[in-house]
C-alpha cells in the first residue's frame, strides 16, 4: 500500500496551465533588491561581499521561472547556496548571509505546487543537503535548525495542499460541467424521440389510407416532412454534447410556457413574479428546455442563499434573434453565492452549449441578478 502511494506521487505529473511571468513578479523582485542592499548597509556581520552577491543573485534570478521550471529554479539557487556555504566552510568566511535568503522558501512551495512528482522529490533533496550544510557554515542552536527545516517544510507542504486543493476544485467544477451537458443530451434524446414517435405513427397512417385517400396521404407526407425537419434540427444540437446512458421518459421537455408555473402567491416567501413578453413560437426545444431549467435553479439558489429576501422577479422575453432570461431577487448581496459555485458553473455550461451567453453576479442596488441570452435556434459552439 505504501509503495503504491509512493510510485503515485512519483509518477504525479505537473499541474497544467502554470501562469507565466507577471508584473508583480517584478515588484517581489525590486522589493527583494531593497530588502538586500539595506541588510548590506545597515548590518555589520556579514559575509564578504562576492559571496553576498553570489547569495542574492541566487534567490533573484531563479524566482521568475519558479513556476514553468520550478525544479531548474530550485537547482539553480540552491546549489549555488551550497556552493558558497561550502566556500565559506573551506575558507573559513567570517560573516552569515542576509536574511533576504528567506525568500527561498518561494522555491520551496512553488517547487511542490507546480512540479511534478519526480521534479518535487528531487528538489527537495537539494533543499536539505543545503540546509545541512548551512547550518555547518553558520554555527545555529538545534532549536533554530529545527526551526529551519520546519519553515521549508511548511512551505513544502503549503504548496502541496493548494496544489491538490486546486485539483480537487477543478476536477469538482468539470463534473458539473459534465452532468449539466448529460442533463442536455438527455433532454434533446427525449425531444427527438417524441418527434420520430410522431413520424413514425403518421407513416404508419398515410400507409394505411393511401390506397383509398391519396389526398389524405400527401397531407400526412407533409406533416412527416415537418417533423423530420424539426427532428434534424434536434440531432444537429445534439452533436458534442455527451451523454450518459440513463433511463428516458421520450416525452416533451418542460419549455417556456412551463415558465409561469414557477410563479408563487404571496403565502410562500420569497414570492416568485414571473413575466413573459415577445415571442415564443418556433424556439428550439432544447432553448425552451433550458430557459426553464435556468429560471428553476436560480428560483431554488435564491430560496436557499437570498437573506432576508421577499421576492424573486423572473422576466423572459422572445426578441427577433434570440431569448433573454432575467432573475432578480431582494435579498442580501452578501447571502453566500459566489460566482464560481457549481450549480452556477452548470448553467454556465449549459447556456454555453446553446450558443449563449449567462452571467450571475450582485445587482446594482440589491440583491442578486442571474441573466441568460440564448439564441432562439440554440446552436451549440
Amino acid at each position: 500500500m505504501a509503495t503504491d502511494a509512493l510510485r503515485s506521487l512519483w509518477a504525479e505529473p505537473r499541474p497544467a496551465n502554470a501562469p507565466d511571468r507577471r508584473p508583480r513578479e517584478w515588484a517581489l523582485i525590486a522589493a527583494l533588491i531593497c530588502w538586500s542592499l539595506l541588510e548590506v548597509v545597515l548590518r555589520q556581520d556579514l559575509a564578504p561581499r562576492p559571496l553576498l552577491l553570489l547569495a542574492v543573485l541566487a534567490v533573484l534570478g531563479p524566482l521568475l521561472w519558479r513556476r514553468t521550471h520550478p525544479l531548474v529554479a530550485v537547482a539553480v539557487s540552491f546549489g549555488t547556496l551550497t556552493i558558497v556555504d561550502i566556500v565559506r566552510i573551506l575558507t573559513g568566511s567570517q560573516g552569515a548571509l542576509p536574511n533576504s535568503i528567506s525568500a527561498t522558501l518561494i522555491l520551496a512551495y512553488a517547487l511542490f505546487r507546480w512540479g511534478s512528482g519526480r521534479e518535487a522529490a528531487s528538489g527537495l533533496g537539494a533543499i536539505l543537503l543545503w540546509l545541512a550544510l548551512t547550518n555547518v557554515a553558520d554555527t545555529t542552536s538545534l532549536a533554530d535548525s529545527v526551526a529551519a527545516y520546519g519553515f521549508f517544510l511548511f512551505a513544502a507542504v503549503l504548496g502541496a495542499a493548494i496544489r491538490y486543493h486546486t485539483k480537487i476544485l477543478i476536477r469538482d467544477i468539470d463534473q458539473a460541467k459534465a452532468r449539466e451537458r448529460e442533463q442536455l443530451a438527455r433532454e434533446l434524446h427525449d425531444t427527438v424521440a417524441h418527434h420520430v414517435s410522431g413520424i413514425a405513427i403518421q407513416a404508419q397512417a398515410g400507409r394505411a389510407i393511401a390506397a383509398s385517400q391519396p389526398e389524405r396521404a400527401l397531407e400526412t407526407l407533409a406533416i412527416i416532412e415537418d417533423a423530420a425537419t424539426r427532428t434534424l434540427t434536434e440531432l444537429r444540437a445534439i452533436v458534442g454534447v455527451l451523454r450518459a446512458t440513463q433511463d428516458t421518459e421520450f416525452a416533451p421537455q418542460p419549455g417556456v410556457a412551463e415558465v409561469e408555473q414557477l410563479a408563487t402567491d404571496g403565502q410562500t416567501r420569497p414570492r416568485v413574479e414571473v413575466t413573459l413578453s415577445g415571442e415564443f413560437d418556433d424556439l428550439s426545444p432544447a432553448v425552451e428546455a433550458a430557459i426553464y431549467r435556468l429560471a428553476q435553479e436560480s428560483i431554488t439558489n435564491a430560496r436557499r442563499h437570498a437573506r432576508h429576501a421577499t421576492q424573486v422577479t423572473v422576466a423572459v422575453t422572445g426578441d427577433a434573434d434570440q431569448v433573454r432570461l432575467t432573475i432578480d431577487d431582494d435579498g442580501s448581496a452578501a447571502g453566500g453565492r459566489a460566482p464560481g459555485g457549481y450549480g452556477l458553473v452548470g448553467m454556465r455550461e449549459r447556456a454555453s452549449l446553446l450558443g449563449g451567453t449567462f452571467h450571475a453576479g450582485p445587482a446594482a442596488e440589491r440583491g442578486w441578478r442571474v441573466e441568460a441570452v440564448l439564441p432562439r435556434t440554440g446552436t451549440p459552439r
